[in-house]
């Protein structure tokens, strides 16, 4: 499966160029893939221990359930947080607070319109309208959509590239 376009169309504008990454939910590391090839120092969270085992060469993996327990990088800050096909609310503090200064939150996953064409159909795992535009209003939005796409997997996806505040 190939990487994130959203991925690959924000990441290469991170200052600095690749250097720390943190993939939430990396499953089985489409997007990690990438990013370690394209030379970022990767750190992948998921709960699949089967899915993220052949990761461990490219990556420091973590094999955790964050959304039945304790987020497992308290403290921790990236240049870089990708979000890709997850949300998890109860998580949004601790991804925000994981982008250093500066750095950049990359996040595309389904919105509502999705539980009429597919899955997932669940509200708590679909954004609402502006949902990513409303959690991430004190950060500069470089790029963001709320779309629909058809297609062979047509789905309906939000979208929001945005950098951190710098440290006061």
């Amino acid at each position: 499966m190939n990487p994130s376009d959203w991925l690959q169309r924000w990441a290469p504008h991170v200052a600095g160029g690749p250097g720390t990454a943190l993939d939430v939910a990396c499953g089985g590391g489409r997007n990690l893939r990438w990013l370690a090839q394209a030379g970022w120092r990767v750190t992948g969270v998921d709960r699949d221990e089967a899915a993220i085992a052949p990761l461990a060469s490219l990556a420091r993996i973590v094999q955790a359930d964050i959304e039945s327990a304790p987020w497992p990088l308290p403290g921790e800050s990236f240049d870089l947080v990708l979000v890709c096909n997850y949300l998890w609310r109860p998580c949004l503090e601790a991804i925000r607070a994981s982008v250093k200064p500066s750095g950049w939150l990359i996040w595309e996953t389904f919105a509502d319109g999705q539980q009429h064409i597919g899955r997932p159909r669940r509200p708590e795992f679909l954004l609402q309208r502006g949902e990513l535009l409303r959690v991430f209003n004190d950060w500069h939005i470089v790029a963001y959509e709320d779309v629909f796409e058809s297609g062979v997997n047509p789905r309906y996806v939000q979208r929001v590239a945005a950098v951190k505040p710098p440290a006061a």
